[in-house]
């Protein structure tokens, strides 16, 4: 973001002028973060997101103009978000790095406890607000909507989708429930003993892991053998063993 608004006053290319301004970033990371590891692989997210850059920004608009997909503002804002996202997806989920304000957020987390939203929240923040001084408010208004997006997708990339659901069930009865659970959906359960703060009695806390088909079976199996039970059900990003995925070595 402030590449590009650099980029307005400075006769340097926008992925030149990132690299260059991520040369700091990457000596901090590299002494507070990692070392060799962590400067590997970020020199080469950030080498190849710079002049990535800077080759779609020269050869795409020579050779896709008689292919016009789009002259819509808030159209192509969206499909930046989400591909965008997308990338930074898949760079995170392979321990990757495209530096940034990222490896500054990281930093003050790691040393002064700050976290990562908040840091995030001022950075960006305060960049949209430049953009919006310097290039107007419309600007502003794009780019936040095309950040939201990003972020959207590059969970959405590195969590997957929530196709999972987790419940837990306080009930009196928790073998029943949990056999009853075994039984009709074929998943397994665990169960623990708690005790109400309010009534000051003990109840088995059921938890059990279904897919999201699975819920409203879930939650009928529970109704029939215990009325009274307490049910929440909570989104899973994601599940391992026991009847979904593998769990795999890293």
């Amino acid at each position: 973001g402030i590449a590009i608004l650099i980029h307005r006053y400075v006769a340097l290319p926008v992925g030149t002028m990132i690299w260059i301004m991520n040369i700091p970033l990457m000596a901090l990371g590299y002494r507070y973060l990692g070392r060799w590891q962590f400067l590997t692989k970020t020199v080469y997210g950030v080498t190849v997101f710079s002049f990535g850059s800077d080759f779609m920004l020269a050869w795409f608009p020579k050779h896709l103009e008689r292919f016009p997909l789009s002259n819509d503002l808030l159209l192509s804002s969206i499909y930046a978000g989400v591909i965008g996202g997308v990338g930074l997806g898949i760079v995170f989920g392979a321990g990757g790095s495209l530096a940034g304000t990222g490896v500054l957020g990281r930093i003050l987390q790691q040393k002064w406890g700050v976290p990562l939203s908040s840091i995030y929240l001022y950075t960006d923040g305060g960049i949209i607000i430049l953009a919006g001084i310097l290039l107007g408010w419309e600007a502003a208004l794009v780019a936040m909507l095309t950040l939201f997006l990003n972020g959207l997708a590059s969970d959405y990339v590195l969590e997957g989708p929530s196709a999972v659901r987790t419940a837990t069930i306080v009930t009196a009865k928790p073998e029943a429930v949990s056999e009853a659970l075994m039984q009709h959906l074929g998943r397994g359960t665990s169960f623990w003993r708690v005790v109400g703060s309010y009534s000051k009695e003990e109840r088995g806390m059921v938890m059990c892991t279904v897919n999201r088909p699975q819920v409203n079976d879930l939650k009928h199996t529970v109704s029939q053998v215990d009325p009274t039970a307490f049910l929440t059900i909570g989104v899973s990003h994601q599940a391992y063993g026991g009847g979904f995925q593998p769990l795999e070595k890293p």
